[in-house]
């Protein structure tokens, strides 16, 4: 469902299984009271198997439940020691933490990704953290199989190995690997160019374009949009 709150975005997620024996993809939001608005999390658990959906689960809860002061980085290292302490799985994740100049704080491992996007035009937040962009950096051969090698992890990253980003954006859009490895940044702008769409159409979009992987979506929207409510069907 979509949080309509005064003072806070309005927001909606969207998940689905699809060919996958299960979901292991998870969000995690959350407002603290007094606090300057909504964290959002979501992970992807690396596998496809109850400990992969644990541990995003876990992963996606610790983070948006750190407080806004302690800024993304700390979120991503408050769901790793979660992580560690609660599971033998792991995932990948990004954060989105409210910003003083009202856009968000981003920080990221692994392949989840986080865009802005203001109505118009979709910018991407994030560097996919794969042994694919590992190579491309380098002036490589890349191979198809290494875009689904990532080279951090919410279980294993270190410190200094997160990625960080900021936006000005009031308008985000979070997505996992089975969303917009589908669709692509064209594919994605399409459907949030048409009136009343997000995160449910995303979605359903990366299943008909033939993706293979869970697909889950939060799009918070730009403050002049005037979408509908969509079912927000997992939430950590």
């Amino acid at each position: 469902m979509i949080t309509t709150r005064p003072g806070y975005p309005r927001w909606h997620t969207a998940s689905a299984q699809g060919p996958r024996s299960l979901n292991a993809d998870a969000v995690g939001a959350y407002a603290a009271a007094g606090g300057p608005g909504v964290v959002f999390a979501l992970a992807d658990g690396v596998g496809d198997d109850p400990a992969a959906a644990r541990a995003a689960r876990i992963a996606a809860a610790a983070a948006a439940r750190t407080p806004v002061h302690k800024g993304p980085v700390e979120a991503v290292l408050a769901a790793q020691q979660a992580v560690r302490e609660q599971t033998l799985g792991d995932a990948v994740l990004v954060v989105a933490m409210p910003a003083g100049h009202g856009g968000y704080r981003i920080a990221w491992v692994g392949d989840a990704r986080a865009y802005a996007w203001d109505g118009t035009t979709l910018g991407r937040l994030t560097t996919d953290h794969t042994l694919a962009e590992y190579f491309r950096a380098r002036h490589q051969p890349v191979t198809p199989r290494m875009e689904h090698v990532v080279t951090t992890s919410v279980r294993t990253t270190k410190p200094a190995e997160i990625g960080t980003a900021e936006t000005t954006s009031a308008g985000l859009l979070l997505t996992s690997d089975g969303v917009h490895k589908p669709l692509s940044g064209s594919g994605i702008r399409a459907v949030l160019a048409q009136p009343g769409t997000g995160a449910a159409e995303l979605v359903d979009a990366a299943l008909a374009r033939g993706g293979s992987d869970n697909a889950t979506a939060i799009y918070v929207e730009p403050l002049e949009a005037d979408s509908t409510t969509v079912r927000f069907p997992v939430a950590a």
